[in-house]
């Protein structure tokens, strides 16, 4: 009986394949069969700017009274388009608000005009500054080691 199953376990080691890593190599489809993975669409428009989230136009508020309410934000900018999200985020140990906001608007018009109207406005008597959450950074394709100090070769 022992000779049998050591035969048979042989025998499946001998049809197995062995392979390593992730993947497999490229014979194969990848486990879920998934070639592609999902993006966004970007403007290609060449230069930095703002940067649409996958939900919506997001405008990052700080210097926040640590006393405002959400309603207190929700007034205020509700006057520029529907919000569609805000988010006021607490101190766990105080209670209080971090000093920062986040406004989702779902349209760009809205949130350009809620963030130039806005941006160093009063809100319980603190000034605010509105900026975008997501920015496209620069498109050149500069080297990072080209610019600054090159560093000796005979360092020891």
């Amino acid at each position: 009986m022992d000779e049998e199953g050591d035969q048979g376990l042989q025998k499946l080691k001998e049809k197995a394949k062995r392979r390593k890593g992730r993947g497999f190599g490229s014979e194969g489809t990848t486990k879920s069969g998934v070639d592609d993975y999902e993006g966004m669409d970007v403007d290609e428009d060449g230069g930095p700017g703002p940067q649409r989230s996958v939900e919506g136009w997001i405008l990052f508020i700080t210097g926040v009274h640590e006393e405002a309410q959400e309603d207190d934000i929700y007034d205020k900018f509700t006057e520029y388009g529907e919000i569609k999200n805000l988010h006021l985020n607490l101190d766990r140990r105080t209670g209080f608000l971090k000093g920062y906001a986040l406004v989702e608007y779902e349209t760009f018009k809205e949130a350009q005009a809620a963030m130039d109207a806005l941006n160093g406005s009063d809100i319980l008597g603190q000034k605010i500054s509105v900026d975008w959450s997501f920015v496209r950074g620069p498109t050149g394709k500069k080297n990072r080691r080209s610019s600054g100090r090159r560093r000796s070769s005979d360092r020891r």
